[in-house]
């Protein structure tokens, strides 16, 4: 078996669905925020629900205390 090639095995790329409920005020925030992205960058509407995941993967990657705490839990330091 191969075990040096440049690309690494690629991700699990199964999207999971998740099923989540949010008050009236965050609703708002969330449509007048695909309407103001819409009116950035043109052309097709964005439906919240497209935008959703990326907005909480670019959050939760600009927490460097959780991408920091994340990283030490994938590679914990053994003390051997």
């Amino acid at each position: 078996m191969t075990q040096n090639l440049k690309l690494d095995k690629l991700p699990d790329r199964k999207p999971v669905k998740y099923t989540l409920t949010v008050s009236a005020e965050i609703a708002g925030l969330l449509e007048d925020y695909a309407a103001i992205y819409n009116q950035a960058y043109g052309g097709e509407a964005e439906p919240v629900e497209e935008l959703i995941p990326y907005m909480l993967e670019n959050f939760l990657k600009a927490d460097r205390v959780f991408m920091r705490e994340r990283q030490a839990l994938q590679n914990p330091i053994s003390d051997t």
